[in-house]
């Protein structure tokens, strides 16, 4: 991606200023800023975005209720802006369709880290393949990922999966029964190490068992290993 957009909604004049300062300084020249949550979806219908940094609190409405219209327009990343920290709320920024949830206060330099971190993996994933790794259907038994199809079937029927989720579940299938930390899972699929929260990772397991587990409360597949962290298990190892 040799010029991604970026989209930067935020009542804040100060902050948006900062981070369009900082990015610019990193390279980025295509950024857009909005104040309102309705400005914002006129500026992403008119240019459309790579990446989205919206935050909570809104004059016109909260970013939690914008996430979901943005959904519907754009398969950005999304990366949640906001000063509240409960786990209330980092759970409500990733069920509205988030990606990624930053606390203010934050070192701009930390969001354009990210920024980078996501577009290296977009690259990556774009990339072609070679002989090696040209392996791209991952049979469970119950589900399968198809890779280069971008599905996921479950008991024969697909499932729609957030982008998200689906990354992490498919550095799970290319590493079965390896036991990763949440700290790992987050370097892995993420690409910043020690710049998430242990939410992130938790609520994209939870979004993958609801998927892929008959009884996500009793998960068979994707399971806890106490103490240290999750494993994919194949049908095999159950």
């Amino acid at each position: 991606m040799l010029n991604p957009k970026i989209l930067i909604i935020d009542d804040e004049t100060s902050i948006i200023q900062l981070i369009q300062m900082v990015l610019q300084k990193e390279g980025f020249r295509h950024i857009y800023t909005a104040g309102t949550a309705q400005e914002g979806l006129r500026l992403l219908e008119r240019h459309g975005a790579d990446i989205i940094l919206l935050d909570v609190m809104l004059p016109d409405q909260t970013g939690f209720e914008l996430c979901p219209k943005i959904r519907q327009m754009s398969d950005a990343h999304i990366i949640f802006l906001t000063a509240r920290t409960s786990d209330l709320d980092v759970l409500t920024g990733f069920a509205t369709g988030g990606d990624d949830y930053v606390t203010k206060p934050f070192n701009p330099l930390e969001i354009a880290a990210r920024i980078k971190a996501r577009l290296r993996r977009n690259k990556s994933a774009s990339s072609p393949r070679g002989t090696e790794d040209s392996r791209s259907r991952y049979d469970f038994g119950r589900f399968v990922l198809d890779e280069q199809a971008g599905e996921l079937t479950v008991n024969g029927q697909t499932v729609s999966c957030p982008a998200q989720a689906y990354q992490l579940l498919l550095y799970l299938c290319k590493h079965p029964n390896i036991v990763f930390s949440k700290a790992q899972l987050y370097e892995a699929v993420w690409g910043i190490d020690g710049m998430g929260d242990d939410n992130t990772v938790m609520v994209h397991i939870r979004k993958i068992r609801e998927r892929i587990e008959s009884d996500p409360g009793d998960p068979k597949h994707l399971v806890t290993v106490r103490g240290l962290g999750y494993k994919l298990l194949k049908e095999q190892d159950r």
